[in-house]
């Protein structure tokens, strides 16, 4: 790894010398995530992912001749589309942008993509929006995603209940496109498979009690409670109420209620709760968490990885293409992310560039294992996770 460092190092070193005696244009990409919201806690890591994958390729230099890439902030708030939306069309009329990183949410990247992407010509690549819904969405050609579709995770959360034992589960999801999505995939994996939900309903976010909504999934019943919610806002609100009250001691958490605060609030009490969320063993995966670690962010935390994978994708494809315009570039995505060719992992950035001026052929796996199928789709794999001692931790993949 230090050897990888320093080969890194080196590279850029050579590499800034070189495009500071060139005329290099400027390529913005805009980071939109929900810096506020319900996943909040999350965001920071996702956002410096982004931004570690394109400080690389500006210290490499050799991005389309020279270009400097720079990032641009919006907050998609996760939930509310219409600032969203707003914070997408300041990115792209006033700042500019040349591509999107994200949204983050289901919903709000479902807004962002047909009232801003589209009308403009803006390629957007997601590292968190998972709906099923997205897969089918008119995007001409300018929508991709480095996390895999719920209705994967639907199928992983059915594995890993069976796996346990489990055959009976309540089911609470938060009331949106995420949600909703999510929880009728699993449902509909978990029934084929011969299990039972004794109930499945939806919860708002934002509220100070959840005391009904958890009296009504305790009357229901079931093993496990599963809960489709987010991390910094209902989910964890249902949990709460559900341990005060006795209604469950143990809960399902897909990839919306994975989050370091889980530890800081719960501890020990979740202790025996299990999930999962996007994440793989592969070398590039181990990479990453140390890159991110030298750059000062936690490289574990869910959908950081995705991030940096997306805007690394977003710049080989601008480098395959020749241009950074949407219109050019947004037919090699599929070319730098999938077989054939030489594979690129976290750090390798520069040497991708400099392949694909040489005319090379590359792969890019990446932190995440990327492999994009159907229309822009992550096949994308799991990491299953579960409390002991107070904390959460990796105990499979899938």
């Amino acid at each position: 790894m230090k050897k990888l460092m320093l080969a890194t190092s080196a590279v850029a070193m050579i590499a800034g010398g070189a495009y500071a005696a060139g005329h290099a244009e400027e390529v913005k990409i805009g980071v939109i995530l929900g810096f506020t919201g319900p996943l909040e806690s999350i965001t920071p890591a996702m956002g410096a992912g982004a931004e570690m994958a394109m400080a690389e390729v500006t210290a490499a230099g050799t991005l389309l001749g020279g270009a400097t890439v720079t990032s641009v902030r919006g907050d998609s708030t996760c939930i509310d589309a219409g600032a969203a939306t707003a914070a997408a069309e300041r990115l792209v009329t006033s700042d500019a942008v040349d591509a999107i990183m994200g949204a983050d949410c289901s919903g709000v990247t479902g807004a962002i993509l047909q009232n801003v992407a589209r009308p403009n010509g803006v390629v957007m690549i997601s590292p968190s929006a998972t709906s099923p819904g997205l897969s089918t969405a008119e995007d001409d050609g300018l929508f991709f995603r480095t996390a895999p579709s719920d209705a994967r995770q639907g199928v992983i959360i059915t594995e890993i209940l069976q796996d346990r034992g489990v055959s009976e589960v309540a089911l609470t999801y938060t009331n949106n496109d995420y949600g909703k999505g999510l929880a009728d995939a699993f449902q509909a994996a978990f029934e084929e498979a011969g299990g039972t939900v004794t109930i499945s309903a939806a919860h708002e976010d934002g509220k100070a009690d959840y005391s009904a909504e958890v009296g009504a999934l305790a009357s229901a019943g079931g093993e496990v409670l599963v809960v489709a919610g987010y991390v910094d806002q209902g989910g964890s609100g249902i949990i709460r109420s559900s341990l005060d009250s006795g209604a469950f001691d143990t809960f399902y958490l897909p990839d919306g209620m994975v989050g370091a605060v889980l530890n800081d609030n719960f501890g020990a009490e979740l202790n025996g709760s299990f999930g999962a969320y996007p994440g793989t063993d592969n070398a590039g995966a181990g990479i990453f968490v140390e890159l991110a670690e030298a750059a000062g962010f936690d490289g574990t935390g869910a959908f950081a990885p995705e991030s940096y994978d997306a805007a690394a994708l977003i710049m080989l494809a601008m480098q395959a293409a020749g241009s950074k315009d949407p219109a050019d570039y947004k037919d090699h995505i599929f070319d730098v992310a999938n077989a054939p060719g030489i594979e690129i992992l976290p750090g390798e950035l520069a040497r991708g560039l400099e392949l694909i001026a040489a005319g090379e052929d590359i792969d890019y796996v990446g932190a995440s294992a990327v492999e994009l199928i159907g229309p822009g789709e992550s096949a994308g794999s799991y990491q299953e996770i579960e409390f002991a001692d107070g904390v959460y931790s990796t105990i499979n993949y899938r």
